[in-house]
């Protein structure tokens, strides 16, 4: 909502700076977005009158002017202005005067000395509008200063209202804002009834009462459709940001900045029978002002006349048709102020493509009281700008479909208590008349009846966020809390999730936070998923649906980095995952899991000249997540999953549970979503439940042997596919005492060993705490894991 703050204070002068004004405003929940002035600094202009007009003797497009800018002598200035005319008025820039980028001198122009420049509205930089100079009014005072003319010394205004304040989206409303905030008088324009001269009239027949509880009409015959606009309306509407076309029209977007009641007028002449407000037959279209063809829909209500039976006029509280718009020849006009209920016009334009600043009012809420008065109002600017004879105001009403004003009872003490400040009744009273609310007051407490221009006040909270916002934000006080403070112990055996990131970022991750929203595509691709959680009102059509995991995101941020350029990216998000709460869950609906994924691609270090560059692999990622897990032992089984690559993918066991999932990208995906650009390799990928993470067993003393160990290699040949951690588990569990660890250390097959077998030789530290281990000993051993590894897996010791 931009206004001219001069526009504010013809109707509430508080003493106070244009600073000190924004700043009441902001601070009572009303933000001024921006403060900008009318017009850029310039002196030296005054209003002149062009005497008389000659053609310049050296160029065709020049003119010789004399000019009376009240110095005493006429002036001679030398114009090219196309509309530069004896008789009219307009600015003149005086030598010496200073003008945006630019210095008024005397000079000489083709041989003929000028004394001044004439002025277009651009040249003073208060409009884009450079087709000749400024006309001003015939009765503008000569040699008056043009800043006090025009009244440029202005600001602009700009709110960013919430929805709930529509009464905020007029002068009017601003200023009964302005008044019980600052306590200045209120001086709202006199509204007086105007007597109809007339019979004249157009019955009003609500077939759609609950789209248009009330509408009121008029007819205003012999109106002048081309008397020019005032200049300080025109002045008004375009500090508004609305551009002044005629004066019917600018009459209707007065009042509604003034009032903020949207109005409308029909050419009467155009018009046939009565005027219906009626939603539309099916297949009904209507020709829009701004030349649209819609087909609105059944819940759209139309303003009709009765020609051919039934003859849709307008788009009810949205836009006029273009058949029976006004226009330079108009002579009588159907004057429109009605009142149509949010619901009905909600989202109604938008779904046609369009806004427009009625559909804007109507669809927050409109004063359902203010009908009359702006008809009233429009009609006297009416006759005294274009002149007519007005007939009687014709109202159709369904006081059943109106909105109810239920009365709210505010209680002191509760006022008091959730400010947290000490507030008497009687302050209490005297902010709630500040505000114009009827009420009546029973002890301590108050009934306030919330007036017809305040559809958010319904709670006894809404009140009391009212007397917050009129006693002050800036007057409620925020002391320092005081109290005993504790500082839980954290269980030794839990990790909390910063120590989680804080580890991940010290393997060099980067985390990201990714939307909750996804495409449903990622949600198919990687997770096989047909039936995600469907959003009702998304974003964006591309986050439509609700995450079933985290690897879609990783994916598309991967694919962000690589369009950048980014070759080597690691990358890591803890964030929840929404899937249907299964049959068997305890709690039915929706479960959030909290997961943790992560996701590498391009080299495995970055680039040194201590090592070979190489492409990060799976097993690079594997390591990482063995770290964040240690001491506990985890186990990798071959898996499949949508995502992964079927040859290269595992599930991650910890126990005897399956926490998550780890593994090359599928190539398919790979090549969709061009992820092997900038010469890397697929990227790998690992996803968990991240509360397998936050649990840590607590550190078990192990005796330390003060005796020398015995380390053997075995070797074993055992079918090709044969899982290691199968064998690695059986071998572990089976060890003598003696043995303090088995690791694998290298996978061979080819040259000297079967086509379908592969060798593992395993790595073996034996040690005791009492002795030193005779070779016999450690033989033993090995003879015994040799025999285990046979008998289970049909291993045979490799030669």
């Amino acid at each position: 909502m931009q206004f001219s703050e001069h526009w504010l204070r013809s109707m509430v002068n508080p003493p106070l700076a244009s600073g000190e004004l924004s700043h009441l405003l902001t601070m009572a929940g009303l933000e001024v977005e921006e403060m900008q002035p009318a017009a850029p600094p310039f002196s030296g202009i005054v209003v002149a009158q062009v005497l008389s007009v000659e053609k310049h003797p050296d160029a065709d497009k020049l003119k010789l002017c004399r000019v009376d800018a009240g110095l005493g002598e006429p002036l001679q200035i030398v114009c090219g202005a196309p509309n530069v005319a004896a008789g009219m008025k307009t600015p003149c820039a005086l030598v010496g005067a200073e003008l945006p980028g630019l210095r008024i001198k005397k000079a000489k122009v083709r041989g003929i000395e000028s004394s001044g420049m004439l002025c277009s509205a651009r040249e003073l930089g208060i409009s884009e509008d450079h087709g000749g100079l400024l006309t001003l009014a015939e009765d503008a005072p000569i040699g008056q200063n043009i800043r006090e003319h025009l009244t440029l010394d202005d600001t602009l205004l700009t709110l960013k209202l919430t929805p709930n304040r529509a009464d905020c989206l007029s002068l009017q409303g601003i200023a009964r804002e302005v008044a019980a905030l600052s306590g200045a008088p209120l001086l709202l324009p006199a509204i007086t009834a105007v007597p109809a001269v007339h019979d004249k009239q157009r019955q009003i027949v609500l077939d759609a009462p609950s789209a248009c509880p009330r509408y009121c009409g008029r007819i205003i015959s012999a109106v002048n459709a081309g008397a020019p606009t005032p200049g300080w309306m025109r002045h008004r509407l375009e500090r508004s940001g609305i551009r002044s076309i005629s004066a019917l029209v600018d009459v209707t977007n007065y009042v509604m900045l003034e009032l903020g009641q949207p109005l409308h007028a029909f050419d009467n002449e155009q018009l046939t029978g009565s005027i219906h407000v009626r939603f539309p037959r099916s297949g009904e279209q209507l020709k829009l002002l701004n030349e649209q063809i819609v087909t609105p829909s059944a819940d759209t209500a139309l303003i009709a006349d009765e020609q051919g039976g039934s003859r849709a006029l307008a788009l009810a509280g949205i836009m006029g048709g273009e058949d029976s718009g006004i226009n330079i020849t108009t002579t009588e006009l159907f004057l429109e102020s009605a009142f149509f209920a949010p619901v009905a016009i909600a989202g109604k334009a938008r779904a046609l493509g369009f806004s427009s600043d009625a559909s804007y009012r109507y669809e927050r809420g409109v004063d359902f009281e203010l009908q009359r008065n702006a008809i009233e109002r429009a009609t006297q600017l009416i006759l005294d700008i274009c002149g007519g004879s007005p007939g009687p105001v014709i109202e159709a009403v369904s006081p059943a479909n109106l909105p109810s004003r239920t009365p709210v009872k505010l209680r002191s003490a509760r006022a008091a208590k959730v400010l947290g400040i000490p507030l008497s009744p009687a302050q209490i009273e005297k902010l709630l008349q500040g505000l114009g609310f009827p009420m009546q007051r029973e002890a301590n407490d108050f009934v306030v009846t919330p007036p017809s221009y305040r559809y958010d006040i319904e709670i006894e909270e809404d009140l009391i966020e009212e007397i917050a916002r009129l006693h002050g934000y800036d007057n409620i006080p925020s002391p320092t809390p005081s109290g005993l403070l504790f500082m839980p112990l954290l269980p030794e055996e839990r990790r909390t999730p910063m120590q989680v990131r804080r580890q991940l970022a010290a393997r060099d991750y980067q985390e990201v936070v990714n939307f909750s929203f996804v495409d449903a595509g990622w949600e198919t691709d990687f997770y096989a998923n047909s039936d995600p959680i469907k959003l009702s009102n998304p974003i964006a059509s591309q986050m439509s649906v609700m995450r079933s995991g985290l690897i879609g995101g990783l994916v598309g941020t991967l694919s962000y980095n690589l369009n950048r350029r980014t070759k080597r990216v690691r990358v890591f998000e803890v964030g929840r995952s929404f899937r249907r709460a299964s049959a068997t869950e305890p709690v039915a609906g929706f479960q959030q899991p909290l997961r943790l994924a992560a996701l590498c691609s391009g080299p495995a270090l970055p680039e040194q000249w201590g090592e070979t560059t190489r492409q990060v692999d799976f097993f690079d990622l594997k390591a990482d997540i063995e770290i964040m897990f240690a001491p506990q032992r985890l186990r990798f089984l071959k898996t499949r999953h949508p995502a992964l690559h079927p040859g290269r993918a595992a599930s991650i066991m910890l126990g005897e549970k399956e926490i998550g999932i780890i593994g090359e990208l599928h190539p398919q995906w790979v090549q969709k979503y061009e992820l092997a650009s900038l010469g890397n390799a697929a990227p790998v990928v690992f996803e968990l439940e991240f509360d397998a993470l936050t649990d840590v067993p607590l550190p078990q003393y192990r005796e330390v042997s003060r005796f020398p160990s015995v380390e053997r290699d075995l070797a074993l040949l055992v079918a090709r596919d044969q899982p290691v951690a199968q064998l690695l588990d059986a071998l572990r569990e089976g060890a003598p005492n003696i043995v303090r660890s088995i690791e694998l250390f290298d996978v061979y097959h080819g040259k000297g060993v079967e086509q379908s077998k592969k060798s593992l030789a395993f790595h073996i530290v034996m040690q005791d705490t009492e002795k030193t281990l005779a070779d016999s000993e450690a033989d033993e051993a090995i003879k015994l894991l040799t025999e285990l590894a046979a008998i289970k897996f049909d291993a045979a010791l490799r030669s």
